[in-house]
């Protein structure tokens, strides 16, 4: 793979510290880079775009990669109208390219193995689930000049816990409503509270740049049991305990597993995108669409 990187921001460097021999060369506006736009590249020089750019530009920048027959990662969410997202897919197909927007979340090592409990269903009918995912970025937010707009929190960390939830349940998510939104410190929303159902299961959501540790918390409540995650591993150990019901009522049998500190999930996620590309996988956006469609009609 010969890859280019267009937006060097923050996530633009990490994809070029992943893709080592692949990163071929970079492109932005503003920073320090190789070329100012997609376009001054030689497209010989190339033939992958990591898209690493705000989400207004995400489909221009996609549908020109796709024009001159490049592979396309983008980074999450993939937003805007339904209609143009379906156009991208099918020129994708037609030209049998791959198009991947990058959830990396779907790599941590605790969301695999909670995925593989729930599917054996060690814990029972599943009656409810509950995600928190909070930092204390409000301030670094509020100083870009793109994110600071719009849903805010709700399509940038909202859109990862419900693709968390698309990944974990493997079924449509159905009945999204916005239960709270909250302007704290930003002009957009930097705190909210949302629900669900997927599989008949109640899921609460809840999302803030106001928390000043950086946090991540899964519940997953079953007739038989539940399950916890405690933290993800960017951050420190995370955990995942399994707790075993005791019946009528009284204290369960507890199982945890720690997954020690250390961010596996780009590296892991580059080489599945890579992986994808030499195999010509097809190109589909049905979750991409599934999501954009959600949030859409939250505000």
């Amino acid at each position: 793979m010969k890859a280019i990187v267009v937006g060097m921001g923050v996530q633009g460097l990490k994809r070029k510290k992943f893709l080592k021999k692949n990163f071929k060369y970079s492109v932005d506006p503003v920073k320090k880079s190789n070329f100012k736009t997609i376009e001054e590249v030689p497209i010989n020089l190339y033939d992958s775009v990591y898209a690493c750019i705000p989400d207004d530009k995400k489909l221009r920048i996609i549908k020109y990669a796709l024009e001159k027959k490049k592979n396309v990662l983008v980074e999450k969410p993939l937003i805007g109208k339904n209609s143009e997202i379906k156009k991208i897919e099918k020129l994708a197909q037609k030209k049998k390219l791959f198009i991947y927007t990058a959830y990396n979340h779907r790599f941590e090592p605790a969301l695999i193995e909670a995925k593989k409990i729930i599917s054996k269903k060690t814990i029972g009918k599943i009656y409810s689930t509950r995600l928190f995912y909070g930092n204390g970025t409000s301030l670094l937010v509020k100083k870009s000049k793109w994110r600071d707009k719009k849903k805010g929190i709700i399509t940038d960390l909202g859109s990862h816990l419900l693709d968390i939830c698309l990944y974990i349940f493997d079924s449509p998510i159905k009945n999204l409503k916005l239960i709270q939104s909250n302007k704290f410190e930003n002009k957009s929303p930097d705190h909210a509270l949302l629900n669900l159902k997927v599989k008949k299961i109640i899921v609460n959501m809840e999302m803030s740049y106001t928390m000043w540790k950086n946090s991540f918390y899964l519940d997953v409540i079953g007739s038989k049991g539940s399950l916890h995650i405690n933290s993800l591993c960017k951050w420190s150990n995370s955990k995942i305990t399994i707790r075993k019901r005791k019946l009528p009522s009284g204290k369960p049998k507890e199982k945890t597993i720690i997954f020690k500190k250390g961010d596996p999930t780009w590296k892991i996620e580059n080489k599945f995108f890579i992986n994808k590309v030499k195999m010509k996988m097809k190109t589909n956006l049905k979750k991409d669409i599934l999501i954009n469609s959600s949030l859409n009609k939250l505000i």
